[in-house]
């Protein structure tokens, strides 16, 4: 993954697995300069993105109480794909209740199935005064940099936060077979579990 983020030309890489930091761990450990432990967090209704995490947030929990072991932990925090229906999109009464309370929306995402879904994003937070956040939401390493932001230097959650708002979005939506990445990883993990057993 670290090699693939180098030939894509990344200066910065975020690794944010669901509930679970082990993998940003290592890659960090490996390259500190150029890794940012993240962590994408599953709640009951949706799911955010935390920058700067330095304890993993168990799944499931209430949005707010996932929210509040964030904050404890100064970690900067977007608000994953909250359009995107098909994977898992926030309800809108619960995103109008977290826009004061998160860093930013993320106005774009390389694996949502269309275009206007990140549109949609976009015009949410604009309409709530977010800044935006976007990335490639790889789930192998060749998807790496297929969407990221331009940004000036940060170094830690909260310089990422005043120069958020000067980050310019590039790259583009991946096309619909990369989801198969997705199931190829289930079946995977079905098969280490059923070895596992036997």
């Amino acid at each position: 993954m670290l090699k693939a983020a180098h030939a894509a030309g990344l200066d910065r890489l975020v690794i944010t697995d669901h509930n679970r930091l082990e993998g940003a761990l290592e890659a960090a450990r490996l390259e500190p300069e150029f890794v940012i432990v993240g962590e994408e967090v599953r709640t009951t209704m949706g799911e955010f993105l935390a920058f700067f995490v330095k304890e993993a947030v168990p799944a499931h929990l209430e949005p707010f109480k996932a929210l509040e072991l964030l904050k404890v932990q100064g970690a900067f925090i977007s608000v994953s794909h909250p359009m995107d229906y098909v994977r898992c999109g926030w309800p809108m009464g619960m995103l109008k209740e977290l826009a004061p309370q998160v860093d930013a929306i993320e106005g774009g995402n390389a694996r949502v199935f269309k275009l206007s879904t990140n549109e949609e994003a976009m015009a949410f937070a604009a309409e709530h005064h977010l800044a935006v956040t976007a990335g490639s939401d790889a789930h192998n390493p060749r998807e790496l940099g297929s969407m990221g932001m331009e940004l000036p230097e940060f170094m830690d959650a909260e310089s990422l936060r005043k120069v958020i708002r000067q980050g310019s979005i590039f790259g583009a939506i991946s096309p619909t077979w990369v989801h198969l990445f997705s199931v190829q990883a289930k079946i995977e993990k079905m098969a280490k579990r059923i070895v596992g057993l036997k």
